[in-house]
């Protein structure tokens, strides 16, 4: 999603879709998937919600090499109805939104290079795949993704994308779930992330906060670093609960009334998980 329209490239199709081409991929491209996959999976064990794993298994993820699509798509089109498609990259939020509410998840079809382990600042097929695709084979969370493209495409006509981006990224790239007295990731900016796996869960320095949609919408956020602020759910059910039963278009006009709020922020009314020393952000900024 990229709030500057990009130019539609000559390859793409009307709605910016692309062929794969998975048969273009090399064999270091194809290994640079499989280390990445290695890592992750790894660590992931007892820190990533079942949801998610349990969706790795469904999806045959850890079949080696980078998935086709086509091959990913029919099992996720079985499980939930969902399917992925290439696009060249980002793409603009009106598209991004159709897709969604559509159940076609848009992915990146190129990999980072073997130096770009740990950091890339556009996502990549390995961000896309791995860290969204698998909790797509959940009903709920499927359910969720859809309701929020439908959610975008009326808040475009409102002027509120800004305020609805923070929602997606807080939940859907960022966001942290219950499990009984634990915390697990599900967020796919973590999860895709061997660093902020462990940052999200284990350091001292976040804010750990219980989830509140109109709170959400009004934090601004990290593009930069790891997040100051990271926001848990109850569960799937709860979240698309909420979703479906908010009318936006009041939230909106009352947000435009209230300030915007700082990525290290604690309101008095929130219910405070954990409250972080924000060591790793003071420390950034020096």
């Amino acid at each position: 999603m990229d709030a500057e329209s990009p130019a539609r490239p000559r390859e793409a199709a009307e709605d910016w879709t692309i062929p794969q081409r998975w048969s273009d991929y090399t064999r270091a491209e194809h290994d640079t998937w499989d280390r990445l996959f290695a890592r992750q999976t790894a660590m992931l064990s007892g820190r990533a919600t079942p949801e998610f794993l349990a969706g790795l298994d469904v999806l045959r993820l850890s079949r080696p090499g980078i998935p086709d699509f086509a091959e990913l798509s029919a099992r996720l089109t079985d499980a939930t109805g969902w399917s992925v498609v290439a696009v060249p990259g980002l793409v603009p939020e009106d598209v991004f939104f159709d897709h969604l509410a559509n159940r076609r998840f848009v992915a990146g079809r190129f990999i980072r290079r073997p130096d770009q382990l740990d950091y890339l600042e556009e996502p990549d097929v390995f961000h896309d795949v791995f860290g969204h695709v698998p909790l797509l084979a959940n009903p709920v969370f499927a359910d969720y993704m859809q309701a929020y493209g439908e959610g975008g495409r009326r808040a475009g006509g409102l002027g509120s994308i800004g305020k609805l981006a923070r929602l997606y990224w807080y939940t859907v790239e960022f966001g942290l779930i219950r499990d009984g007295d634990a915390l697990r990731l599900y967020g796919a900016g973590i999860v895709s992330s061997f660093g902020e796996s462990i940052f999200a869960l284990d350091d001292p320095s976040p804010n750990r906060i219980a989830f509140d949609l109109k709170r959400v919408m009004r934090s601004r956020y990290r593009i930069d670093d790891y997040q100051q602020n990271y926001f848990v759910i109850d569960s799937f059910d709860d979240l698309l609960r909420q979703t479906l039963e908010t009318d936006f278009a009041p939230l909106y006009a009352e947000l435009e009334t209230l300030s915007d709020l700082e990525p290290d922020t604690i309101l008095p009314s929130d219910r405070v998980i954990t409250r972080g020393t924000q060591a790793h952000a003071r420390k950034d900024a020096r």
